[in-house]
């Protein structure tokens, strides 16, 4: 369990920098939209997929997994197909089961 959620953030992070290199367009164009728009895509979708099983409430954990095949479904499909839309219903969907069905942190006295 514990590996698995280091190897979530790790994919996470490079999600993150992916998304950053294309942002700030740091490379050439071309690899700036490949980063931007198809390879961060895919990492949040592996990075949701990873997370699934460790939501608090085992009822999100379908739709996380879900969530995580939009988003790299909508990241492999042609731009052309005008279904890219379904990478960011995706994102979203898992950043929502995300923040809900996280463990609840327990206060101490």
């Amino acid at each position: 369990m514990k590996n698995t959620q280091q190897i979530q953030g790790i994919v996470s992070i490079a999600a993150l920098a992916c998304l950053a290199i294309g942002w700030f367009k740091l490379l050439s164009p071309e690899v700036n939209d490949i980063l931007y728009h198809q390879v961060f895509y895919a990492l949040i979708g592996i990075s949701f997929y990873l997370q699934a099983p460790t939501l608090a409430n085992p009822k999100f954990v379908y739709p996380m997994y879900g969530a995580a095949a939009l988003c790299v479904i909508g990241a492999v499909l042609p731009v052309n197909l005008g279904l890219t839309f379904i990478k960011t219903i995706g994102l979203f969907a898992g950043v929502i089961i995300s923040l809900i069905g996280r463990p609840k942190a327990i206060k101490k006295d």
